[in-house]
């Protein structure tokens, strides 16, 4: 048996249907809804989820990178991206 390698939001939704008894839509709402925040949340400032980790933003700084398979070099541009530190409750968990 092969292994699933993502869990999409649509796992999210069939879960919450199965295992709670919500109607699909209300699923599918809440599980949006509960995306949408997190992201603002981000955006507005650092995000900490107690008992899974942090969302903290960083600023990447504009650099060279090379394509590996051309070997040419190509201007990456600065950017905003987000780095997730899991909590030790999460990694603990994770190594029981």
């Amino acid at each position: 048996m092969k292994k699933k390698i993502n869990f999409t939001k649509d796992d999210i939704v069939e879960h919450l249907v199965k295992k709670k008894g919500y109607s699909k839509l209300f699923s599918k709402k809440l599980i949006d809804n509960l995306l949408e925040s997190i992201i603002q949340e981000i955006k507005e400032n650092k995000l900490n989820l107690k008992k899974i980790g942090s969302f903290n933003i960083i600023n990447k700084k504009e650099r060279v990178g090379r394509n590996p398979k051309t070997m040419k070099e190509v201007l990456i541009k600065s950017r905003r991206t987000v780095k997730f530190v899991p909590s030790k409750e999460l990694i603990s968990n994770l190594n029981a």
